[in-house]
């Protein structure tokens, strides 16, 4: 996978951060690097691409991003293997998606040779900091706002693409275990026609509320469902859904309010290699209580770049409970496996979706 020819100008901190003593409990973006990279947008063109220090932003206070929600980020992961080797995990499908995510928001998207060398510099300059512990990872947080400070609803002519890294452990606190969900009747993430099938940052402020609620409760997120019937599966807060029956593996199929996950994507490629039955449909709540009923809910697991693989132990829907996950051999830790064997370099990269960094 080649990257651009773009020219990057680098400011060193002169006041490097101290990073995380080998075996600290990482979380899930408590910690940052020391450095940045960014390019600006304006007449036309791309430019100024730099690395300079972690520091604030400074915007005009009329940016489009304070004021029309121009904001949209992408997640992915950068590993280092057994040979001290870093790589980047699936970086073209994140540029992609970005792409995709710039055209509904009326956005200028970067091109994707920018997106993948951005990551890529970065990364190389912090790669002291890519965490040797397994389970955990470097996370790449590349993000673009439209900054043309005016007031009159349009697209800006100018943006800001920045990409932030920090070390990473597990993104649930429960470290890999099963998590508890809640399944959202009254609040809605997304709605036909929205913004639901892109990164957009207004998606995670419509989430916010009934996600800490629940998270008063016990739970661990919230399960949404669709803006019209409020019984057909749509995705968890963090991460796409897959239920195991017991003569089918199911994920709801992408219907224009569900972001495509890069796991996801992953979880059903390796599915159908191994010859499993995995249908992408419509599924609904009504449907899971009488598989449920009848013996044959077997197993439900969420998938993202932060959750990698989660197996849900209990899901709560309305008075009724869902206790899942009770023990034996799970497809969820098999598929966590393969996939997290392949990101650190025990079995060979038979997909392409690595991307190395040169030393």
């Amino acid at each position: 996978m080649s990257t651009g020819n773009y020219s990057f100008s680098m400011t060193k901190t002169s006041n490097p951060l101290s990073k995380p003593p080998p075996n600290t409990a990482l979380g899930f973006g408590k910690y940052f690097t020391d450095h940045i990279a960014a390019s600006d947008y304006s007449d036309g063109k791309w430019h100024t691409h730099r690395i300079v220090p972690y520091s604030n932003l400074s915007m005009d206070p009329a940016a489009c991003v304070y004021h029309y929600g121009q904001a949209l980020f992408e997640g992915l992961k950068a590993f280092r293997q057994k040979n001290d080797k870093i790589v980047i995990f699936r970086p073209q499908f994140n540029a992609s998606r970005m792409a995709h995510g710039c055209q509904r928001l009326s956005m200028q998207a970067p091109p994707e040779d920018l997106f993948i060398q951005t990551l890529a510099e970065l990364v190389s300059v912090e790669r002291d900091w890519v965490p040797t512990e397994r389970g955990s990872a470097l996370y790449i947080r590349p993000t673009l706002v439209g900054t043309e400070g005016f007031l009159g609803v349009r697209p800006s002519n100018e943006y800001l693409f920045f990409t932030l890294l920090s070390p990473v452990g597990s993104y649930y606190s429960n470290n890999h275990r099963s998590v508890r969900i809640w399944v959202e009747t009254e609040h809605v993430r997304a709605a036909p026609g929205g913004l639901g099938a892109v990164k957009a940052a207004a998606n995670y402020a419509s989430s916010l509320y009934a996600a800490s609620e629940q998270k008063k409760r016990g739970y661990d997120q919230v399960l949404w469902l669709d803006a019209v019937t409020k019984d057909q599966i749509e995705e968890v807060g963090t991460m796409n859904v897959f239920f195991v029956f017991k003569n089918e593996i199911v994920t709801p199929a992408l219907n224009g309010s569900i972001l495509p996950g890069g796991v996801r994507e992953c979880v059903l490629h390796l599915l159908r290699e191994w010859k499993l039955p995995v249908s992408e449909r419509k599924i609904t709540m009504s449907e899971l209580k009488e598989q449920y009923a009848r013996g044959e809910f077997l197993e439900m697991f969420g998938t993202g770049t932060a959750a990698v693989i989660t197996p849900v132990g209990e899901l709560q829907h309305k008075d009724f409970t869902y206790k899942l996950n009770t023990g034996g051999e799970t497809l969820s830790t098999r598929l966590y496996e393969e996939i997290t064997k392949i990101q650190y370099g025990d079995i060979p990269d038979r997909h392409q979706w690595l991307m190395a960094l040169d030393k």
